[in-house]
């Protein structure tokens, strides 16, 4: 995604959300849901415009490290060797915002339903879209698998991620049909933990294994 198109799409994303909330103000509680445990259920609370806040300022952060991401990272670690690909993983992360805070703004609207599971499901979805690109990231100190061993080794560093993006493809899609045939959230938490730490691992094994073969 080129860099002028990443800018436009964040700033509709923050649009969206601003808008959002501006229409449904009136209708919040003075409180809202804004964190949930690992059951699902809420279990922290803050002022309606909390939520405003926290949308506005992760966004805006996306925006940031998209204008000046490459200026940011230093020698050998710039993110130009893959730049579509971090706007892109930018928006993605801004539209997942975008959908926690649809969700706190339904739980607000609806204290008496559990949208637990909507806000899970979707994350597996977001994490998906997310593994679907990570073969396509290049050592940089923003975004990846970044271990000491795939950090030095720009090898490593491909390899890790191609295996890390079919690991959270896969835990992305299995986690998000597993929450909706109602499979207790912990056990599909366990899949994405899964996809992260196998990788990590990996980056270990290979760096060792090629040491041993120099």
């Amino acid at each position: 995604m080129k860099t002028r198109n990443a800018v436009i799409s964040v700033l509709a994303i923050l649009a969206a959300g601003l808008g959002a909330w501006a229409a449904l103000y009136g209708r919040l509680p003075a409180r809202i849901p804004i964190h949930w445990n690992i059951h699902g259920q809420v279990d922290g609370w803050a002022g309606k415009g909390t939520a405003l806040t926290i949308l506005a300022g992760v966004v805006l952060l996306f925006l940031l490290f998209i204008l000046a991401g490459e200026w940011l990272s230093p020698v050998s670690f710039k993110i130009s060797p893959f730049r579509e690909t971090f706007n892109y993983m930018m928006v993605i992360g801004a539209a997942l915002m975008l959908y926690i805070h649809a969700i706190v703004l339904l739980s607000g609207l609806h204290p008496n339903r559990n949208f637990g599971r909507w806000l899970v499901g979707g994350m597996f979805v977001f994490f998906a879209l997310i593994g679907n690109l990570l073969g396509k990231v290049r050592r940089n100190f923003w975004m990846g698998i970044r271990t000491p061993w795939t950090l030095a080794s720009e090898e490593v560093w491909i390899a890790t991620h191609r295996l890390g993006a079919r690991l959270m493809v896969a835990a992305g899609i299995a986690g998000a049909v597993c929450v909706a045939l109602g499979v207790p959230l912990p056990v599909c938490l366990a899949l994405l933990i899964g996809s992260l730490l196998i990788p990590v691992l990996y980056s270990l094994w290979l760096s060792k294994k090629l040491e041993g073969q120099t």
